[in-house]
């Protein structure tokens, strides 16, 4: 599927299976709120509980997060390559339903070759969620990925990664790992 073909059906609010380092992802686009609603509702995942967004650039995430300085930046590039997602001070207009309850958002910018290409083609940051209901393993195949989620996911081929476990959840400020 081409990039332009996915990027109209995020537009209207699709939902997408990709692979990402250690399972597939399921996404849809950050600034669409129904997009985001009917995957919270599709994994059984309350929206109290924030979600992860990926990136393959910083550029990708400012509308999102407080503003870093360059090496920061960097830091957050090599935090990517490293499967670490990190919990950043969210911009006081960045939307509930992306953050939940709290008051910093969870970014990766993955390093992940297809889900990198893939931000990267359609130039924004994704939702990044395992492609399973919630509490549920973890999906690493695009057929499972089909079976599971039938015609409402559009499943993106492509190969997982090695990763056995999710990312590393880790705080911004203070490294403190949360998962």
């Amino acid at each position: 599927m081409s990039a332009r073909a996915i990027a109209a059906h995020l537009k209207r609010g699709g939902l997408i299976a990709y692979p990402t380092e250690s399972c597939y992802g399921l996404g849809c686009d950050p600034r669409n709120r129904n997009a985001v609603l009917r995957l919270l509702k599709l994994k059984q995942r309350p929206q109290r509980k924030g979600l992860i967004l990926i990136a393959s650039h910083y550029d990708q995430l400012v509308r999102y997060v407080q503003p870093i300085t360059l090496p920061e930046q960097a830091t957050l590039k090599s935090d990517g390559t490293k499967v670490i997602t990190r919990l950043m001070p969210a911009k006081s207009n960045c939307p509930r339903w992306l953050r939940g309850a709290h008051d910093t958002l969870a970014v990766r910018l993955t390093a992940h070759p297809d889900a990198a290409t893939l931000c990267h083609r359609l130039n924004t940051a994704l939702v990044s969620t395992s492609a399973n209901f919630s509490g549920g393993k973890s999906v690493r195949t695009n057929a499972e990925c089909c079976r599971l989620f039938g015609a409402q996911v559009r499943v993106l081929p492509g190969r997982v990664g090695k990763r056995k476990k999710p990312s590393t959840i880790m705080a911004w400020r203070d490294g403190k790992i949360i998962r």
